[in-house]
């Protein structure tokens, strides 16, 4: 088994970007968390955004994508209130909609991995449903730091890692 590379995502990927968010869809809504994405999220209009402004990447398995994820560098408005504290103010970039099609294992590890080569100091949130991001956030160094609420004002967990000290 190959190990799994990470590639800024184009459009040429969206058909596989869509058969890999159906099928996270369909594994959240199996693992009983059938609201965090319910069945259209992430839309179309959201990836190619993401892809014009080279936030969105593509995690495969040999030339063949199997993951994806957005890495956002920047304020995110949405963390902006939490009922809790964040760690620290300091620049940050946020890990979001993460997903993969179930083909392979390691994929949230190798985007985690990705991110903090780039930004060592990371966010991320997921839905209380959410059972499996909720095990896999904390095991990849990310302390659980309060509750935001995302644009359609439903509440999510958020997790913050610091940088390593040196």
């Amino acid at each position: 088994m190959c190990p799994l590379t990470i590639r800024p995502a184009t459009a040429a990927d969206l058909p596989a970007l869509a058969t890999i968010y159906r099928c996270a869809r369909a594994f959240m809504a199996a693992a009983g968390n059938p609201t965090q994405w319910g069945t259209t999220n992430p839309p179309m209009a959201t990836l190619e955004r993401d892809i014009r402004r080279g936030q969105l990447f593509v995690v495969c398995d040999g030339d063949t994508p199997c993951g994806a994820f957005a890495l956002v560098p920047g304020d995110d408005p949405t963390y902006g209130v939490i009922d809790g504290a964040w760690r620290s103010d300091a620049p940050y970039a946020t890990i979001h909609r993460l997903a993969g099609d179930g083909s392979r294992h390691g994929v949230f590890d190798a985007a985690v991995s990705f991110a903090a080569s780039r930004y060592p100091h990371l966010r991320i949130d997921t839905h209380q449903d959410n059972h499996p991001m909720r095990t896999l956030i904390p095991r990849a160094g990310f302390v659980y730091c309060g509750v935001i609420h995302v644009e359609d004002d439903t509440p999510r967990l958020a997790y913050e890692r610091l940088p390593d000290p040196v």
